[in-house]
């Protein structure tokens, strides 16, 4: 037996108490499944280190922070009563989103003071805060936040600008032999896209901007025609046909870019 077949298990349904053991400590890095594939999941400036060192990964992208409740993203990031109707509507209906937001002068007060502030923000000290990426992911981060007052920090597990395929044996052998847990659940991923095949499937979610260029919050619409900036659609992935009609429902002006931002 290998020493990757040793640390990897399969998702039964329940928050992986391994995983817990593992990110609660220090420099932790594990392979978790989401709705879209599987992602590398820290929690500190160590396991963020480690996460761009397997990944090859550059660092002017904002970091992805794993929101386990509605509650976190309130706690966190600076959002108008418009982009917290989004937020809210895509909890309820169980879409996987991510938005571009500034962090609270709060929250950032809750960052480690480890360094990690330079590695999960991009220059404009924006992160993308995702909702609703998939059951054993989610319960992780759930606990991690509630239980553990830790953040959970994620990057796609594949060689940067390769995709896994929703796939464990898709991680490339570099994210195996760095990772400290590996958690298989290929079942889970390829059944909330059943319909696709594996070149057609959606390998990422919808990530829309709420900031303008210097990573300011966007202004409230309120109904308004043509106020500016507005939030864009950076990256199209899955549901993005019914994010950007629930868009269309709560603003009147939004954008579609895909890739502006990468």
């Amino acid at each position: 037996m290998t020493q990757v077949e040793t640390k990897q298990v399969i998702w039964q349904g329940d928050t992986q108490r391994e995983a817990i053991d593992i990110l609660k400590g220090n420099g932790g890095m594990i392979v978790s499944p989401t709705k879209v594939g599987y992602i590398i999941m820290t929690s500190d400036k160590q396991g963020l280190e480690r996460k761009f060192a397997a990944k090859n990964r550059k660092r002017n992208k904002p970091g992805v922070v794993l929101c386990g409740s509605l509650e976190q993203v309130k706690t966190l990031a600076q959002m108008t009563p418009e982009i917290e109707k989004m937020y809210q509507k895509h909890w309820d209906d169980d879409v996987l989103l991510g938005c571009i937001l500034p962090w609270k002068d709060s929250a950032k007060a809750m960052i480690p003071n480890d360094g990690s502030q330079e590695l999960m923000m991009d220059q404009r000290e924006t992160s993308c805060f995702v909702i609703k990426f998939g059951k054993p992911s989610e319960q992780i981060a759930q606990e991690m936040w509630e239980k553990y007052h830790k953040f959970s920090f994620a990057s796609s597990a594949n060689p940067s600008g390769k995709g896994n395929r929703g796939l464990v044996s898709g991680i490339g052998e570099k994210i195996e032999d760095a990772a400290d847990l590996i958690i298989q659940a290929d079942e889970y991923v390829a059944s909330i896209q059943p319909d696709k095949t594996l070149e057609t499937r959606y390998e990422q979610g919808v990530m829309v901007s709420m900031v303008d260029d210097e990573g300011n919050l966007i202004p409230q619409q309120n109904g308004q025609v043509g106020i500016q900036p507005a939030p864009v659609v950076i990256r199209k992935g899955l549901d993005v046909d019914k994010i950007m009609k629930n868009m269309s429902d709560i603003f009147v002006s939004w954008d579609y870019r895909h890739g502006y931002y990468y």
